[in-house]
C-alpha cells in the first residue's frame, strides 16, 4: 500500500482502530475520528506514531453535519485532500422489536446511514478527485442475515450495502472506487460482553470454528484501500469465518 492520507470514523478503539493502525503501519497519514473517546482517540494516535505512521486525534460526531465539516476543515490543514475514508462509526442498542422506540431506532440509523451520508459528501471531492480515490464502508453479517433483538442495527447494516453499491457506480465515473466489508462475530468489546455460552454457540456455528480478530478486518480493509484493489468496486466482502455458508 503505498502511503495516503485516511480518514477513519469511530476509529478510537476495536475494529476502527486496528484499522487506523493497519495504515499507520503503512506509513500512511491517518485521522482519527471520535465523537467522546478522547482518551483512547489519542493513544491510537500514539501507536499510529510509533509505527511510522502520521495521525491526528479529531472530534467530531457524524451525526452532526457542522461537526463533519469542521473534521474536514482539520484534516485539510494537517494533511491536504484525502486519498480514502472507512465509514465505520456506528453504535448498537439492542432490543426486541416489539419494545422497541423510535428513538431506539433513530439513533441507531443516525449514526450508521446519516453518518455515512455526511462523511461521504463531505468528503466526496477528495475522493473523486485523489488519483484512485478509495470510500471503504463497514457493514456487518448482521445486515444479510438479521438478529434477534437488532432490527434497527440490520436494517442500518443492510443500507450500507445499498450505498456502497451506489457511489461505486457514481465514483467509477471519477476512476475511484467504494467498496463494502462485512465482518462476522470479531473480538471486540461488544462481542467480548457475551456470555461464554452465547460465544461458544457462535463459535459452533462458525466453519472455521473461531472469532474473528480485528487485525484480519483490517488486512482486508488495507488491501481494499490500496492500488492493488484498483479493478474492484462495488463489492461486499465478507470477513466473516463461513459463517453464512
Amino acid at each position: 500500500m503505498q502511503p495516503k492520507t485516511c480518514v477513519v470514523t469511530g476509529s478510537s478503539t476495536g475494529i476502527g482502530r486496528g484499522i487506523a493502525e493497519r495504515f499507520g503501519a503503512e506509513g500512511c497519514e491517518v485521522v482519527v475520528n471520535y465523537r467522546s473517546s478522547k482518551e483512547p482517540a489519542d493513544e491510537t494516535v500514539r501507536r499510529i506514531e510509533e509505527a511510522g505512521g502520521s495521525a491526528i486525534a479529531v472530534q467530531a460526531d457524524v451525526t452532526d453535519q457542522a461537526q463533519v465539516d469542521e473534521m474536514r476543515d482539520r484534516t485539510h490543514e494537517e494533511f491536504g485532500g484525502i486519498d480514502v475514508l472507512v465509514n465505520n462509526a456506528g453504535i448498537n442498542q439492542d432490543i426486541m422489536f416489539e419494545e422497541m422506540s423510535h428513538e431506539d431506532w433513530d439513533v441507531v440509523l443516525d449514526v450508521h446511514l446519516d453518518g455515512a451520508f455526511h462523511c461521504t459528501q463531505t468528503f466526496y471531492d477528495d475522493l473523486a478527485d485523489a488519483d484512485e480515490g478509495r470510500l471503504v464502508n463497514i457493514s456487518s453479517i448482521v445486515g444479510k442475515g438479521g438478529n434477534l433483538g437488532q432490527a434497527n442495527y440490520a436494517t442500518a447494516k443492510a443500507g450500507i450495502f445499498g450505498f456502497t453499491r451506489t457511489l461505486a457506480l457514481e465514483l467509477a465515473r471519477e476512476g475511484s472506487t467504494a467498496n463494502c466489508v462485512a465482518p462476522g462475530f470479531i473480538r471486540t468489546r461488544m462481542v467480548e460482553e457475551l456470555s461464554e455460552k452465547v460465544k461458544q454457540r457462535i463459535e459452533d456455528d462458525t466453519p472455521l470454528g473461531r472469532l474473528g480478530t480485528v487485525e484480519e478486518v483490517a488486512e482486508v480493509v488495507a488491501f481494499l484501500a490500496s492500488d492493488r484493489s484498483s479493478f474492484i468496486t462495488g463489492e461486499v466482502i465478507d470477513v466473516n469465518g463461513g459463517k453464512d455458508l
